[in-house]
């Protein structure tokens, strides 16, 4: 016998076996109230002509909804539940959408919300700790029973409307929130969550699947890289950012206190390997607006990349038995040794252990290759597969496959040539910042100059020919914050000394306070690179005075060279023919040319694909790796490091040990 009609109908036992779960924690008991006063007000109108679903509460909060901490208790009834009871609010929803495309259930509600909730919260749901509260809490007024059905009533029969919000937002399920204590209502949309596992049934990941048949894909001019203007894509930003179930986080902030650009962020929590991890995502362009376009974007692509996302399960073997389509880990490098020993965090890399992998695409060879998943998602990993960290270095995100494997490998070249002139004590051209045409950067170097730093730009290219510029910013008076460091890569000479600026302009209006905040901690660094842990601590290490004898290569400068003249030798080989796969080739071929496979793994998300977005992981196994923390520096032991200057003509022999920078890099 069914208690009620409709698309979410409760059979008699299910309804008995919930109430039966009840008899345990406060929210539980709440959750079996809540029920029951429902139950009766939708019994008194399925006498009349109402017709709206059944409605089902399940609590929320009380148990684990993400699989990693104690079963929920409610998980087969979750996918369908349309009311949700947590400690402060009720979740109605979700409803509406604007097709089956974007369908979403009670368990992509739930697990967007955990997502979002504080450090302390998640860590003990997700570490399987017991929750404990007030006897009768929440409380549960009639008035608070009477607004909750007032809002499933509405909402199912089309009394409620979404918000005036952008068309993105009004297409997708919304989910209202009735507040316990004020009775406030508000609606968000609510994005499909790719992990569901009531949405979404997992499949295997295949070489098929992985492989990418790049095509013609014409620019809007020959100089511009980007295929469509930020507006154009159609992001649904009340979905990706809320209090609720936002995709990236709660909320946006701007700092209207940054006097050089018009920064725009947010943030959340990522699990991880070492735990939770705070993920930020922000824009920095002359406007807010342009900012949190930018910010959005860094954060899809950051969702992207912490983890696999595309409803695919991994490919779990040994690299002895793959090794004839999988790529070697020791060709992305290991740490030394001494780090195996003494890092809890990490063991060393073992042939025969079955470890997760996931299929990419080697455009040098035209062919699937297997990846080690902890290579192409830098926060997946389990136990088996801990021999390195990654990080997000040669991820990127554009409107076409051709155009983000093309910025993700301008972004492994820049780091790449960063950390041979670092650790190889490169000595640098600079350019003569004065014959840059550009308005743009002119404006750059006068914010700079109000806060006392002076600013330079340095050709870093080493031995591939696209431009690589890095950016110093030096503090005038010696003090805390005395030095800031940014780099760029990219075909237009002018474009790419423009965007490693802006970058080192978001740095230097805080730099002198939070060197000042920690400086303690920071002398500790300078003095034992041991504590060098974190990515914070390479950039603001580098703001103590004492740190800059270590930069001695940068104000020592071979010559200093009109931009021009500088890369005179590029413009002849810079493709001009407005195809962008035509520039993709030209990086491709220059980097099998130097004896490296060029991979490329699809990170899209179907959130993203919605959007028009693609977010790739490019790999170019030899390169230097970015990484962060001294003893888990892979690129003091690679090949490259070695012998990269004397291909570029840079020195007449191989670098010797004893020649090597032995000091944490200042990459930002």
């Amino acid at each position: 016998m069914t208690t009620a009609t409709g698309p979410t109908a409760v059979t008699g036992t299910e309804a008995g076996a919930a109430v039966a779960l009840a008899d345990g924690a406060p929210l539980e008991r709440g959750r079996a109230r809540l029920q029951q006063a429902l139950t009766v007000r939708f019994e008194a109108a399925a006498a009349g002509t109402a017709r709206v679903p059944a409605p089902l509460v399940v609590p929320l909060g009380a148990a684990d909804v993400l699989g990693f901490g104690l079963p929920d208790p409610y998980a087969a009834l979750r996918p369908r539940a349309n009311v949700q009871l947590t400690a402060r609010a009720v979740l109605v929803g979700p409803w509406g959408g604007a097709d089956t495309g974007t369908a979403a259930c009670g368990q992509c509600l739930a697990m967007r919300w955990q997502r979002l909730r504080s450090r302390s919260e998640r860590e003990a749901l997700e570490l399987g700790h017991q929750p404990h509260g007030a006897a009768d809490w929440p409380l549960l007024t009639d008035y608070a029973v009477d607004a909750v059905w007032a809002a499933h009533l509405a909402v199912h029969t089309g009394r409620s409307t979404p918000p005036a919000t952008g068309a993105p937002d009004r297409e997708l399920p919304q989910v209202t929130r009735i507040d316990l204590g004020t009775l406030a209502a508000a609606t968000f949309p609510l994005l499909p969550e790719p992990l569901c596992p009531s949405c979404v049934p997992p499949r295997p990941d295949t070489a098929d699947a992985a492989r990418m048949d790049l095509v013609a894909t014409p620019k809007p001019d020959p100089d511009g890289y980007r295929l469509r203007p930020l507006g154009a894509y159609p992001l649904p930003t009340a979905a990706l950012a809320n209090p609720v179930c936002g995709t990236l986080g709660s909320d946006t902030w701007i700092n209207p206190t940054s006097t050089t650009t018009a920064p725009v962020a947010g943030t959340n929590f990522v699990r991880g390997y070492a735990g939770l991890n705070d993920v930020t995502w922000s824009g920095q362009a002359n406007s807010y607006s342009t900012s949190r376009t930018l910010a959005y974007l860094e954060g899809l692509e950051r969702y992207a990349g912490t983890h696999r996302r595309r409803g695919t399960s991994p490919v779990v073997d040994s690299y002895n038995n793959l090794a004839a389509d999988a790529l070697n880990p020791a060709d992305r490098g290991f740490y030394a040794d001494d780090t195996y020993e003494k890092d809890h965090l990490v063991s060393p890399f073992d042939p025969d252990r079955p470890i997760p992998w996931v299929w990419g695409h080697s455009l040098r060879d035209e062919r699937p290759i297997l990846i080690p998943a902890r290579l192409a998602h830098y926060s997946a990993g389990v136990d088996a597969d801990n021999f390195v960290f990654e990080c997000s270095n040669g991820c990127a995100t554009g409107g076409s496959l051709e155009e983000a494997i093309l910025f993700g490998l301008l972004e492994l070249i820049e780091r790449d040539a960063f950390l041979l002139a670092w650790y190889g004590r490169a000595h640098l051209t600079e350019i003569d910042l004065g014959s840059c045409t550009g308005d743009a950067i002119r404006t750059m170097l006068d914010r700079a100059a109000l806060h006392g730093y002076d600013v330079h730009a340095f050709d870093t290219r080493m031995d591939l020919a696209v431009p690589v510029v890095t950016a110093l910013a030096v503090r005038r008076d010696g003090g805390l914050g005395t030095l800031s460091f940014s780099a760029a890569a990219g075909f237009d000479p002018e474009g790419t000394v423009d965007a490693a600026l802006s970058e080192v302009l978001t740095y230097i209006p805080h730099l002198p306070y939070q060197v000042a905040e920690r400086e303690g901690e920071l002398r500790e660094m300078a003095a034992d690179y041991r504590k060098v842990l974190h990515l914070k601590d390479h950039a603001q290490l580098y703001g103590l005075p004492e740190m800059a004898r270590h930069a001695r290569e940068y104000l020592e400068p071979t010559a200093v060279r009109p931009l021009e003249e500088t890369y005179a030798d590029w413009a002849p080989r810079r493709p001009r023919t407005g195809d962008l796969l035509d520039d993709l080739r030209l990086l491709r071929d220059e980097l099998a040319g130097a004896g490296y496979d060029v991979i490329a793994v699809d990170q899209t998300t179907p959130e993203q694909r919605r959007m028009g977005l693609h977010t790739v992981s490019t790999l170019v196994p030899g390169l230097l790796p970015l990484d962060f923390g001294w003893t888990r520096q892979r690129a003091l032991l690679m090949p490259r490091l070695r012998t990269a200057l004397r291909v570029a003509g840079r020195r007449p022999d191989d670098l010797p040990e004893s020649a090597i920078k032995a000091v944490p890099h200042p990459f930002p």
